[in-house]
């Protein structure tokens, strides 16, 4: 009973880091351009992350049964997962570093159920073809859609006006909107699916589905951390990796969305973190690549293949920690 407590405890605790984590993520852009000031910007991101996040998309499934064995795994994998991704939460937070929230949960599942019963637990086929495929291949699109929109719009508008900046701004406020939308139907639906999971494996509900309660509880506790704000990870997604103006933004912003919204109705835990920072560094390259600062580029890429080993070790760590304390 206690351990149910606790993932459910916990699971709404990464709920909210993933929230002021991964508000970078919504709000950065907004904010680099002056479109909204970062109070707005935040309040409102918060309201539309708890909007997308009621609606539950296959990413919620995927997490809670598609990829380990939702009937043999125990409290206590699950559990280290959750701490897990937390402490990897925290930590690239304080050094402000814009990585995955998405890839932290599942790489620390990974790890502590690998760690317990062996790889015999995992699918694979799920674990390819939901994560590993989709992690390298939705930046790559992220940065090309951009890149793309970006050089349509300056085909389209080659001056600069005043009238143009102002239509932008609105564009962009209704883009970043969509972007929050969309990390909400995603993002979110990983702490329904880990709470799900060990609600499941506790004998608490009669299969893997998401009860009514999580969702609405999820949702809101997403919604708050995102209000809550990033701002260390805002400056290095808004303002290191390129310059950005208001129809920047908007490119950026509207084809980061259009990717994270495909893969949640395909039920892919997608990283809005990697999409966000690809548009950017898209929407800098359609301008001249050495508007784009690739040395911040490659920082963040390194950290994204840390992601899924670095948070499968720190599980790993909690999970002898939690035997240790049960043992004593």
């Amino acid at each position: 009973m206690e351990l149910v407590i606790f993932i459910i405890i916990f699971g709404l605790v990464f709920d909210y880091t993933n929230g002021f984590h991964d508000a970078a993520n919504v709000v950065s852009t907004v904010i680099a351009t002056r479109a909204l000031t970062p109070l707005v910007a935040i309040i409102l991101a918060g309201f539309f992350n708890f909007i997308g996040a009621t609606y539950v998309s296959g990413v919620a499934t995927t997490i809670a049964e598609g990829l380990v064995d939702a009937a043999r795994v125990s409290q206590i994998a699950i559990l280290s997962a959750i701490l897990g991704a937390i402490l990897w939460n925290l930590l690239t937070w304080y050094f402000g570093i814009p990585s995955s929230s998405s890839y932290a949960l599942i790489g620390a599942l990974i790890g502590s159920t690998w760690f317990a019963f062996g790889k015999e637990l995992i699918f694979w086929n799920g674990l390819a073809m939901k994560v590993i495929i989709p992690m390298f291949v939705s930046p790559l699109l992220g940065f090309s859609l951009s890149y793309l929109v970006m050089k349509g719009i300056f085909y389209v508008s080659k001056r600069e006006s005043e009238r143009k900046n102002k239509l932008f701004r609105y564009l962009q406020i209704a883009s970043s909107s969509l972007v929050a939308l969309a990390h909400g139907m995603n993002d979110a639906q990983k702490s329904m699916g880990i709470i799900t999971l060990g609600l499941f494996s506790s004998g608490f509900i009669a299969d893997p589905k998401i009860p009514l309660w999580v969702i609405m509880l999820c949702a809101l506790v997403i919604g708050l951390g995102t209000a809550g704000g990033g701002f260390r990870i805002i400056h290095t997604v808004g303002f290191k990796i390129t310059k950005l103006a208001t129809p920047q933004g908007f490119a950026a912003e509207a084809s980061a969305s259009s990717v994270i919204l495909l893969a949640s109705l395909l039920g892919m835990p997608i990283s809005s973190t990697q999409m966000i920072a690809g548009s950017v560094a898209g929407v800098g390259a359609a301008k001249k690549l050495e508007k784009v600062r690739w040395v911040i580029a490659r920082q963040i890429a390194l950290t994204w293949l840390f992601t899924l080993p670095g948070s499968a070790i720190f599980s790993i760590f909690f999970y002898e920690l939690i035997h240790l304390a049960l043992k004593i």
